[in-house]
């Protein structure tokens, strides 16, 4: 890391063992990921919860070229579980963060608009036009995020489009 890294810690005193724990956790970040230009880790007990005691939140900071990850995981009540637990999913995001600068992740684009134009809810099909004008048969099977039943003409969809027998067909129609 070019900077220093920063612990702080809210509500409560940090004992040593864990200021340890989390400077060699960090310190293992820092040699699998070179990049790293800076860290800082917030621990907080914001309160006492009813059931459960004190809970603790971790927040990690991550800066590196180009890129801020933040990591902020669901709070716990053992102080070491969510220590490792933030770590867990920094390593995680940074691998990711890694992969893409490096071309291994492949983005996918995002799927085009239509608008639904005709519906034949007694047979179970539907056509959606396109921005250009096309139109697109899909069948009830296709809608996934919505009910066929449901659907009216001029609902905005997402869809993936397919060569069928008679011509362009959308595989995959999702609701907006």
């Amino acid at each position: 890391m070019k900077i220093p890294l920063q612990i702080t810690a809210r509500n409560f005193e940090l004992t040593e063992a864990i200021e340890t724990a989390i400077r060699e956790k960090a310190d293992k970040l820092d040699q699998m990921f070179e990049q790293i230009m800076r860290c800082s880790v917030m621990v907080e007990s914001p309160h006492r919860h009813q059931q459960k005691g004190v809970l603790y939140n971790v927040r990690i900071n991550i800066t590196v070229p180009g890129k801020e990850i933040v990591v902020k995981k669901e709070p716990h009540e053992d102080l070491y579980v969510a220590v490792n637990n933030a770590f867990d999913a920094a390593q995680r995001q940074l691998q990711d963060s890694s992969k893409r600068r490096r071309g291994d992740i492949k983005y996918h684009e995002e799927a085009p608009r239509a608008r639904i134009v005709r519906l034949f809810p007694d047979e179970g099909y539907g056509f959606l036009s396109t921005p250009e004008g096309r139109e697109i048969y899909f069948h009830e099977n296709s809608v996934v995020n919505f009910s066929f039943e449901d659907l009216k003409e001029g609902m905005p969809v997402r869809y993936i489009e397919s060569t069928g027998e008679k011509g362009p067909q959308a595989s995959t129609v999702k609701i907006e």
